[in-house]
């Protein structure tokens, strides 16, 4: 079962945002401007991904830099980097997947944790260890609503978090479902808007797919 060290939940964490923004930057400093455009736009959660070599040290400028933003740290994938990510600051964990060692590993975590699935064996094996709100990754590759309707009659019970595929067109769809908690996605944050310092755009962006919601 996961740990009850913390009072804080994904289900708490994500009870006034439905939208899961995840920041990708080639740069610290490009990062810490999306995220001011994110806190700009009233988002007070956010993911950075461990996708390149300065994410964690963007993950840590961040937390320092915006205390009233609840820090999620993905691409978390191993034990390692779980312990990185905790180490850079997260408030909560976000996985890609999950193997029978991470899903201990964060299991007995005293940070929240959103375990990622593509399968129902993967939604089994984490169930066995009491988690309840799930990333369903890649949504859109892994069946999409379609996936999320027929797990919702076997697992009454469980919450997930779509991401991979997500985009403005579909968001309505995939926020109806009632198993549906929050979805993620990096759409808000186009290419061309960072490399043009585009932040006002990036803020927009945001609120507008925070009115879907």
């Amino acid at each position: 079962m996961q740990s009850l060290a913390t009072t804080t939940t994904i289900e708490t964490i994500f009870s006034s945002q439905r939208l899961l923004p995840i920041i990708q930057a080639e740069s610290i400093d490009d990062g810490l401007h999306v995220a001011k455009a994110m806190q700009d736009a009233g988002l007070t959660v956010v993911e950075v991904v461990l996708r390149n070599a300065q994410a964690l040290a963007l993950a840590k400028e961040i937390k320092a830099n915006f205390p009233a933003l609840t820090l999620g740290v993905g691409t978390v994938y191993n034990t390692a980097r779980l312990e990185q990510a905790l180490e850079a600051g997260a408030d909560f964990i976000v996985t890609p997947a999950v193997t029978p060692t991470l899903s201990a590993a964060l299991a007995s975590c005293d940070k929240p944790c959103l375990p990622g699935v593509s399968t129902l064996s993967d939604i089994a094996s984490l169930l066995e260890h009491g988690f309840t709100h799930m990333k369903l990754f890649p949504a859109e590759l892994s069946g999409g609503i379609s996936f999320l309707k027929a797990v919702s009659s076997l697992f009454g019970n469980l919450q997930f978090c779509p991401t991979g595929g997500v985009n403005a067109d579909n968001l309505p769809a995939y926020l109806s479902q009632a198993n549906v908690f929050a979805a993620g996605g990096t759409w808000m944050v186009s290419k061309s808007a960072i490399e043009n310092k585009n932040w006002e755009g990036i803020t927009q962006a945001c609120k507008q797919a925070m009115a879907m919601g």
